[in-house]
């Protein structure tokens, strides 16, 4: 029962907001390193072994799954805290003014994480459950840096691609630092180096994810 109460809680909710944060973030790591193989310019060779591993490895399909619960958990328990938060608020405050004490990313969360929920589900769309359906159904021989690119020569689709990967920024921007403040990570010394690292993660990973969808575009690589 203390468990239950725990997690129903705003601490709870915030701490499994945290984690699954820093969890997400470190898929991204992985997931930005294997693309950025793209930019080898090796005709993809690279980077089509290193997405067969990922999509016939046991042990990365199993640990697919857990990425999956946490991406649910992180947009569940966020929505859940807005909401509640809000309900709590119904008048805006006539006194303080929040624009004063925080970023504008910082009170956009919801905003850039629904642009970017938007994102994941078209991008899961296009990639994602194409890979499944030629792994359990149809079971042919994929050329995963042929599909990106060509996927990509699609302005439409090129402009969504950077339009999400901006709202991965600023959101990771206020997302980083706050998921150690929530796991109480605070110190005056390490703190600045904590934001400092979020800033350069923030700017970086979308930032290669960009020059990578736009590399393909222009056919630089």
């Amino acid at each position: 029962m203390a468990k239950e109460n725990f997690l129903t809680s705003s601490i709870g909710k915030k701490l499994v907001v945290g984690l699954t944060g820093l969890f997400l973030i470190s898929f991204l790591v992985v997931h930005v390193g294997i693309n950025s193989t793209i930019l080898l310019n090796d005709n993809g060779e690279t980077f089509n072994t290193a997405a067969h591993f990922m999509s016939h490895n046991w042990v990365i399909r199993i640990m697919e799954i857990g990425l999956l619960l946490g991406i649910l958990a992180h947009i569940f328990m966020t929505l859940r805290l807005h909401f509640e938060n809000k309900s709590k608020r119904p008048v805006g405050y006539a006194v303080i003014d929040g624009k004063a004490n925080s970023k504008w990313y910082s009170r956009s969360m919801t905003l850039l994480g629904t642009l970017l929920l938007i994102f994941l589900v078209i991008h899961m769309a296009d990639f994602w459950l194409h890979t499944k359906k030629a792994l359990y159904i149809t079971h042919e021989n994929e050329n995963s840096y042929l599909e990106v690119k060509e996927a990509m020569q699609n302005p439409l689709l090129l402009v969504i691609y950077i339009a999400g990967f901006f709202s991965l920024g600023f959101h990771l921007l206020h997302g980083f630092p706050s998921a150690f403040q929530t796991l109480g990570l605070n110190h005056k010394k390490y703190t600045p180096i904590i934001k400092a690292a979020g800033t350069a993660f923030s700017i970086i990973v979308p930032g290669l994810f960009a020059a990578i969808a736009v590399a393909l575009f222009f056919g630089l690589v």
